[in-house]
């Protein structure tokens, strides 16, 4: 049965093309992960400043897995040098601070799915 992982991030207004920006550099780093099965970055359009990173996993296992190899530590440097490279201080900031004000995991089976019909 997958697993859904939901990064809920709070992010002011003035942050959402930067960590737009920054999610668009680390494209593909995740793809490539064992028992990696969908992403989604989901942008709030109304009553809220939370943002969703939507992964979806094969097991549990295989994210722990991913959270602790290579590819998420590789990402999550790249994020941290480009920032610093221009200036805005570690991978989560920009110059007065972190882009996200909180973040929240969020930890789902999927109970039932459906998709298009061929």
């Amino acid at each position: 049965m997958s697993v859904v992982k939901i990064n809920v991030l709070n992010v002011p207004a003035d942050m959402r093309e930067e960590l737009e920006r920054r999610f668009a550099n680390r494209a593909g780093m995740v793809e490539s992960a064992d028992g990696f099965e969908w992403f989604e970055l989901l942008r709030p359009v109304e009553g809220t400043d939370r943002y969703l990173v939507y992964t979806r996993w094969r097991s549990e296992e295989d994210f722990q897995n991913w959270q602790q190899g290579e590819a998420f530590r590789r990402g999550h440097a790249q994020a941290a040098q480009a920032a610093q490279e221009q200036g805005q201080g570690h991978g989560h900031g920009h110059g007065q601070g972190p882009a996200a004000t909180g973040s929240e995991v969020w930890t789902f089976e999927v109970a039932e799915s459906t998709g298009p019909k061929s």
